[in-house]
């Protein structure tokens, strides 16, 4: 293993839709700042995710200064969607979870009902401090998270998907791949590593954050769905199946939890603490 450093940095400030790398970022307790604030509802208070509507992986997501959105897709006029008041909150489905959300204006939950053919609305997490606790499994009290899957940061290494490609050229499928890091939609990239180091890592150090390594990361049909034209495929899927199967888990990455508050910068040291 040579010197690890932070590769990229990648923020989603829109649970399931479009991402985008920025330079340098500000962790929050919670994850990074801007990331999964927002999420899509359908009429039961169910989260909209790529699972069932891959097409969310093409609407566009720019992040105001004040935490609003822009949205944009193929086919849909740009709509800007400020932070809405807090005015009372509705109840968000996210998996196992509970959580309470500001609805933003009808505008938006229109702009994606058109879009995505379903009802859908527009969920803001106003108070990430207090609405969604970490899995207490793998957590310690008080330690909150987004609209995230369940963890506030997700950490892939630049050597593993190496690795997977690899595999993936010599399986069963080889012309799907080589396949893109969005496919598994991180925060860090780290690069300099072995690959699948990072599956021994308990505490990381990402410059001036410390981080705690709380879980594998499972994967699911999302990894198999081209972020760029949405369709999908069978790898990663495959090929994790035959190599990466820890339990009844697909694993590629690792979750994080903040350890302390900070900036990280893309060409930042990750020291391995633990």
């Amino acid at each position: 293993m040579g010197n690890p450093s932070l590769h990229s940095i990648h923020v989603h400030p829109l649970k399931a839709a479009r991402g985008f790398a920025l330079d340098e970022a500000v962790v929050e307790p919670w994850g990074l700042a801007g990331d999964r604030r927002w999420v899509l509802i359908d009429d039961l208070g169910k989260v909209i995710t790529q699972r069932p509507h891959p097409r969310m992986a093409l609407a566009a997501v720019g992040l105001r200064p004040d935490g609003g959105l822009v949205l944009s897709g193929p086919g849909r006029e740009p709509l800007a969607v400020p932070v809405p008041e807090p005015s009372g909150t509705t109840t968000v489905e996210i998996w196992r979870d509970k959580v309470e959300g500001v609805l933003a204006d009808s505008a938006a939950h229109a702009w994606f009902s058109d879009y995505l053919g379903v009802g859908a609305r527009l969920v803001h997490l106003d108070d990430p401090a207090t609405r969604r606790p970490v899995d207490p499994e793998f957590a310690r009290p008080g330690e909150t998270v987004s609209f995230a899957d369940g963890y506030p940061l997700l950490l892939t290494t630049v050597a593993s998907l190496d690795a997977l490609n690899s595999l993936i050229a010599q399986g069963d499928h080889p012309q799907e791949g080589p396949l893109p890091m969005n496919r598994f939609r991180p925060n860090v990239v780290v690069a300099g590593t072995d690959a699948w180091a990072e599956d021994g890592w308990r505490r990381v150090a990402i410059g001036e954050v410390t981080f705690r390594v709380a879980k594998m990361c499972g994967r699911c049909v999302v990894t198999t769905t081209d972020q760029e034209t949405s369709a999908r495929g069978r790898e990663p899927l495959r090929t994790l199946a035959r190599h990466r199967r820890f339990g009844d888990q697909l694993v590629f990455g690792q979750n994080l939890v903040p350890e302390s508050v900070g900036t990280v910068r893309t060409g930042d040291p990750v020291r391995i603490l633990e």
